[in-house]
């Protein structure tokens, strides 16, 4: 089972971007520690991060066929693209929605996403964990169901 990994834009910074919200673990130690939980879980993740909405739509599309699920953290995209969440829908995989900080205790643009209504479910606050936390209940989904919703 390859699970992939969706990291929206300015994730690339993590461990150096505003630590009091999103932690001081690095992309790089999420990413493996995710490696190390999903073998453990008897699965592997296969991760990409970008700046760019397109290249993640790209990535998420290729996806289709290789992955059984995706765990996403869209980053500032939560809050704006339709076109990410088409693309998810598109591909008709079950995705775990993922955020490092409580967004519903931020601004109020960020209480709002375009993906929870249509997610597997959703984890957010719990810093680097919520990836760890995420990857879980996902894995969890589709071990018991053909259909991983």
């Amino acid at each position: 089972m390859v699970i992939g990994v969706v990291h929206g834009p300015n994730l690339n910074l993590l461990g150096a971007r505003e630590p009091d919200k999103y932690g001081v673990a690095t992309l790089d130690e999420i990413n493996a520690s995710l490696a190390v939980l999903a073998a453990e879980l008897g699965a592997t993740v296969d991760c990409v991060q970008s700046n760019h909405e397109g290249t993640l739509i790209d990535a998420i599309h290729a996806g289709r066929g290789r992955w059984a699920g995706v765990l996403i953290n869209p980053g500032g995209l939560t809050h704006s693209s339709v076109a990410l969440r088409d693309a998810l829908l598109a591909v008709g995989l079950p995705f775990v929605e993922v955020h490092l900080s409580n967004v519903h205790a931020r601004e109020p643009f960020r209480r709002h996403s375009y993906f929870s209504d249509v997610a597997t479910g959703v984890v957010s606050g719990f810093g680097a964990v919520s990836y760890t936390l995420g990857l879980r209940g996902l894995v969890a989904r589709l071990a018991s169901s053909p259909a991983g919703r």
